[in-house]
């Protein structure tokens, strides 16, 4: 389903994307501003996963992920090893549950950065993943468009079994 699919059957269910829904956080301003500044970053792929969450993806691997319905927290995203400690410190912001070891952190409210901050740990968050691809695909990332599909990994196959032989 694409992700504007998924927003407007949000609306058709009743929730209205320019009120304020009952969470801690407006749907429709984050997702739309989440969106443009996510997908302006090079070779930035959005995909619906887990049914309600928007990922922002680069190489196949994921830096940021938006919950397109209500909940705890609204956004998560990769950090450096350094900023990990330092942002969960700070009021509105958690270990991300599930992804905490590997140093998400998950913001409670759309509030607890400033935007301009906030964009700045967007583009880190893609350039961490970016620098863990292998050489192999941040060149052919490098050699393709800013916003293509990201290199698919080929399917591995089966080894054939031998025809047996018949007496």
């Amino acid at each position: 389903m694409a992700v504007r699919d998924l927003l407007l059957s949000l609306r058709l269910r009743g929730m209205p994307l320019d009120s304020q829904p009952s969470s801690r956080y407006s749907l429709v301003m984050d997702i739309d501003w989440l969106r443009d500044h996510c997908l302006s970053l090079a070779h930035t792929t959005e995909q619906i996963q887990w049914g309600d969450a928007l990922v922002f993806k680069v190489g196949g691997r994921m830096y940021a992920v938006a919950s397109l319905e209500p909940g705890d927290t609204w956004l998560s995203f990769k950090c450096s090893d350094e900023n990990f400690a330092e942002l969960i410190e700070r009021s509105g912001v958690v270990p991300a549950p599930y992804m905490a070891r590997a140093q998400w952190v998950a913001l409670e409210t759309e509030t607890a950065f400033p935007r301009a901050e906030l964009q700045r740990l967007l583009a880190d968050a893609h350039g961490l993943i970016f620098a863990k691809l292998s050489k192999k695909a941040q060149s052919q990332l490098a050699s393709s468009p800013k916003h293509s599909s990201p290199p698919r990994k080929p399917r591995k196959r089966a080894p054939r079994r031998a025809a047996r032989k018949r007496k």
